[in-house]
């Protein structure tokens, strides 16, 4: 079992999520089609603050980890992340949930999301897989990760109910621990970070 700590590099800064994040995030999850590729609803505030209690609710049961994203460079609230699904036993988790405001993305705040979640995974808690499952149709978020050495393993066909009906097909990606220092020494090379218990 792990403490939930914060991860930071000199760009980003992930928190655990609080109940107060709400009144932060809302003005990005207003954002038009901000998670149109995802079954999770955050429109109204009603709506984001549910979807809080149950990622906490998820992080009592030891399933996930939820985080706030905070950009350093532009000192405000960008977005959430988390670690769920994690199986502690066989040692895999899926990083997802995961939401950057509109005017945040292309700007390389997330590949630094993605880096202290991966380093953070392999080289602290010691997990051996980490896995991203996306739409099929979300080009954007698969050019992402594939961009960071994860491995399309295989598609999913309509096995998620969106908020909009349509049942999607889902793209499992992976990467595993001996893999992580190559794409470490590849990918991120001059990346940062540091962690601190919360």
């Amino acid at each position: 079992m792990t403490v939930v700590v914060t991860l930071e590099n000199l760009r980003v800064k992930l928190s655990p999520l609080k109940p107060e994040d709400s009144d932060n995030l809302f003005p990005i999850a207003q954002q038009e089609k901000l998670v149109q590729y995802s079954p999770s609803d955050i429109a109204t505030l009603p709506a984001l603050k549910n979807y809080i209690d149950i990622a906490l609710e998820q992080q009592l049961q030891k399933t996930s980890i939820p985080y706030v994203i905070f950009d350093k460079n532009t000192q405000s609230y960008a977005g959430c992340t988390r670690y769920m699904n994690i199986d502690w036993k066989n040692k895999v988790l899926h990083i997802g949930s995961t939401w950057i405001g509109k005017e945040f993305q292309g700007t390389g705040l997330n590949s630094n999301v993605k880096f202290l979640m991966l380093q953070h995974a392999f080289e602290e808690i010691d997990f051996e897989k980490v896995e991203f499952r996306i739409d099929e149709r979300n080009e954007r978020s698969r050019k992402a990760v594939e961009k960071l050495g994860a491995k399309l393993e295989g598609i999913l066909r309509e096995n998620v109910y969106l908020l909009d009906g349509f049942k999607r097909n889902t793209c499992c990606y992976g990467i595993l621990h001996h893999e992580w220092k190559r794409i470490k020494s590849e990918r991120f090379a001059g990346y940062s970070s540091s962690s601190t218990s919360s």
